[in-house]
């Protein structure tokens, strides 16, 4: 963890620096913030929805898969608990919320800028090309080498990160309880394999999706609707149990699966308003109940 901190830390520099470089270069190319805002919309930098219950809820689902989903995650939850101390891990948290708030905010003043200078790239997948178009399009070789370097060198390292952890938890957590008698060698072994199978199905899964936006929203709604429940009920609630954790997780991502293929093969037109809800408000719901109820049960499944 401390050589991907570092990593990471140099990475993001390098990709501020690009960011900044370019996000300069476009403020003044299209005349400023003023002639920005000018261009924008009508409502388009309106923050709150339409005083109308379904747009609440679908403003409130937005919020909560992002903020609430990525709370499990290995990338947040990892650090988290790697901190030197208690003070250090929430220090971090508040830092980071801070960088989520400014940093972030380049990538959409580029994207913004990239919509008034070239309108032909937001329609269809060309949106996701934006910013790597604008970088190659209005900054130097230095500034591109800069970026995509530490871009692909970031998506490299969240990307071994990403099958390292799930590989770790199945042996640890799902393995060594049903199999004590395991030595460390076997122990290893599943793990290797484990990482390859992980490889294999993240692998086939990103494939079925053309939208990058799409793809890390299902990844919130999924960390969502089954590991944030019972990750909460483990550290405040004390009747909790893991059975209700089982259940909770088995519940949620089966309730969350369930609405989204049923609701995403019926027209949007006609439906009713139960049918607009977001489904990992569905799947959320489920896993709530689903923890009460596993929790009520005494006796260890496994």
């Amino acid at each position: 963890m401390w050589s991907v901190a570092i990593t990471d830390v140099v990475q993001t520099i390098a990709i501020v620096v690009g960011l900044t470089f370019v996000a300069a270069d476009l403020i003044v190319e299209v005349g400023g913030f003023g002639q920005m805002a000018a261009a924008a919309p009508t409502d388009f930098f309106r923050f709150l929805p339409e005083a109308q219950p379904i747009h609440v809820i679908h403003w409130l689902a937005a919020w909560m898969t992002i903020g609430l989903g990525s709370i499990p995650q290995q990338d947040v939850f990892q650090r988290v608990m790697s901190a030197r101390s208690r003070g250090a891990a929430v220090r971090a948290c508040y830092v980071s919320s801070a960088m989520y708030l400014s940093v972030a905010a380049l990538p959409l003043i580029i994207a913004y800028c990239g919509r008034m200078l070239y309108p032909e790239l937001v329609k269809g997948d060309g949106a996701q090309m934006m910013i790597p178009h604008l970088v190659l399009q209005h900054s130097g070789p230095g500034v591109q080498i800069l970026f995509f370097g530490a871009l692909i060198s970031a998506i490299l390292s969240t990307c071994s990160g990403a099958m390292l952890a799930p590989a770790t938890v199945i042996g640890e957590n799902l393995v060594r309880p049903l199999f004590p008698r395991l030595n460390d060698d076997q122990l290893l072994r599943i793990m290797r394999w484990s990482v390859v199978a992980v490889a294999l199905i993240t692998g086939v899964m990103a494939t079925m999706r053309n939208n990058i936006y799409e793809l890390v929203g299902e990844s919130s709604a999924f960390s969502l609707v089954s590991l944030f429940v019972p990750l909460m009920a483990g550290l405040y609630v004390r009747r909790c149990n893991a059975n209700g954790a089982v259940v909770s997780m088995v519940s949620g991502l089966s309730a969350w699966l369930l609405t989204s293929v049923w609701f995403g093969g019926m027209p949007e037109m006609g439906r009713g308003f139960y049918y607009q809800v977001p489904p990992m408000l569905y799947g959320l719901m489920a896993s709530i109940l689903g923890m009460v109820l596993g929790s009520c049960w005494r006796k260890p499944f496994f």
